[in-house]
């Protein structure tokens, strides 16, 4: 896939990419190679494919969600979704959660070589970022990050009441959903829309938006051993 290609795509869902955008996607490609060869960020380097698996996939959610407000993207990595949502979105008020250091350094650099304002980098896990920001976010998003069970209470403790939590999935979405239902219940989520759709090569996306209902117990989130040696 080309940025042309992705402009034309989006175009269809009635999302306007501007050339600055274009040329923003560009430069951030380029430095995602160029970082790629010192650092593990992403193991797909081909720039067709950066933009169809990370651009492309990033921004499905914005074909059946209303996304808005203040936006918290749990485990950024390389800054997907959360660089890519700010990139298009500009009016979004982004943090990029992302506890290793060095990935850290490479989300600031393109943030300013982008010139990209009100985003910020934490660099945290989301079980330390919560003791200060508890239910703070309108938006929290992860992307390859947990299995749901594991993924949901690092989350929803971080949004508010009525808030939406983005839980980006493959193709084993529906299968975690459905082992996550005690975890959803506990901790307040309630499904509100699970997005399917298809990469141009074939891939499959499960994207499943929630919806806050009641305030997360303050149990939780429990520290990271104990959540993964024993998920909700």
């Amino acid at each position: 896939m080309t940025l042309e290609q992705l402009e034309q795509l989006l175009l269809k869902e009635n999302i306007r990419m501007t050339d600055k955008m274009k040329n923003q996607l560009d430069t951030y490609m380029q430095l995602l190679i160029q970082w790629n060869e010192k650092m593990n960020l992403t193991s797909i380097t081909k720039p067709e494919e950066i933009i169809e698996k990370h651009f492309y996939d990033s921004l499905l959610p914005f074909f059946a969600f209303t996304i808005q407000g203040r936006v918290i993207d749990v485990g950024s990595g390389a800054g997907f979704p959360g660089l890519v949502w700010k990139i298009i979105f500009p009016e979004l008020n982004m943090v990029l959660l992302e506890p290793t250091g060095k990935r850290c350094i490479f989300l600031n650099e393109v943030i300013k070589e982008l010139s990209l304002d009100h985003i910020q980098v934490v660099n945290e896990r989301a079980e330390e970022h919560v003791k200060q920001h508890r239910e703070e976010y309108d938006i929290v998003t992860a992307r390859a990050v947990a299995n749901l069970r594991v993924l949901s209470e690092l989350c929803a403790p971080l949004l508010k009441k009525n808030g939406q939590f983005i839980a980006m999935k493959g193709n084993h979405g529906k299968e975690e959903l459905s082992e996550a239902a005690n975890a959803l219940k506990t901790l307040g989520l309630q499904m509100q829309n699970l997005q399917e759709e298809t990469l141009p090569n074939g891939d499959v996306r499960n994207n499943i938006c929630f919806i806050k209902n009641k305030e997360t117990p303050i149990k939780y989130p429990r520290n990271y051993g104990q959540i993964k040696k024993k998920p909700l």
